[in-house]
């Protein structure tokens, strides 16, 4: 047996001593990490909590403060809105998930034809290229517009004119270019000698990209691509500019009829519940796969 190890005692008893006592001077020096950790905690808890202060009173000694808390943080203006506004939200709830599967979709497709391989595919390269460029510089406001007002203009046979559907049009066709991009960037992150090991194996190309790239390349962008979800989650209120009724649209009517702006701070507060928890899923994802990468685990 090492004669580093402890041996066990009688049964009942406990283990026998391995006889190590740590030093003074480790001792000394946990205790002083212990000292600066609390130090540490007592200065940034006294310094957020002077920021605090001198926010808020410099915020309530203003002088169109008492106008601004009218205006905005009614309480009685807030309680109406509330229902009306939630009940908005089940729209873009439902925006975001159904767009969100087909920017998925579509997205992967564009960043898998980004990535081919061979003269023969050079046209489908330049026009998944061309796609993705136009949609990353349009602004998505400009977008929704051409969308909701400029397709029923054409009168299309069988093209729908809903604005709530053309407004989900707009969102998928912007939304693809930046999560396409973000599935490129994952794919060409694999090594090239992951490929190389996977056709000495038998496997075709197409067989490669399936069970080797895109699971490797794919799990290394989730952080990314959670955020995109998170801005998607957001920008469904821009559908509103349509006419549908979503959480942005039914605080509007509620401040066009009582020309108080509080439904628009509720609005904002009801997507920012619904924001922060995904937003720190994604940071929590982010440190577990760096804290997994620099440990040599699989990530």
């Amino acid at each position: 047996m090492d004669g580093g190890s402890t041996a066990p005692g009688p049964a009942g008893s406990a283990p026998a001593d391995d006889g190590y006592r740590p030093s003074e001077r480790r001792l000394a020096h946990e205790a002083y990490r212990r000292a600066r950790a609390r130090r540490s905690a007592l200065i940034a808890t006294a310094s957020t909590l002077v920021t605090v202060v001198a926010l808020y009173l410099l915020v309530v000694n203003s002088p169109g403060w008492e106008v601004t808390r009218r205006t905005f943080f009614n309480a009685d203006y807030a309680r109406q809105a509330l229902p009306e506004v939630l009940k908005g939200l089940r729209l873009n709830l439902e925006l975001m998930a159904g767009c969100g599967a087909l920017i998925l979709v579509f997205g992967l497709l564009l960043a898998v034809l980004r990535t081919l391989r061979g003269p023969v595919f050079l046209p489908v390269r330049l026009l998944a290229t061309a796609y993705v460029d136009f949609f990353l510089g349009l602004p998505l406001i400009v977008c929704l517009l051409v969308m909701i007002t400029g397709v029923p203009a054409l009168r299309l046979t069988g093209v729908t004119t809903d604005p709530l559907l053309l407004g989900g049009a707009a969102l998928v066709l912007t939304y693809s270019a930046y999560v396409s991009e973000a599935f490129r960037s994952g794919i060409e992150s694999v090594h090239p000698s992951q490929r190389a090991a996977a056709r000495s194996l038998g496997l075709t190309t197409a067989q490669t990209m399936r069970y080797v790239v895109l699971p490797q390349g794919v799990r290394r962008v989730l952080p990314p691509l959670l955020n995109l979800l998170v801005s998607l989650q957001k920008d469904t209120g821009l559908v509103s500019i349509g006419g549908a009724i979503d959480a942005v649209y039914a605080a509007k009517i509620i401040a066009s009829r009582s020309f108080n702006f509080t439904p628009y701070l509720v609005a904002g507060l009801v997507f920012i519940v619904l924001t922060v928890p995904l937003t720190r899923f994604a940071d929590w994802l982010t440190g577990r796969m760096n804290r997994r990468q620099f440990q040599g685990g699989v990530v």
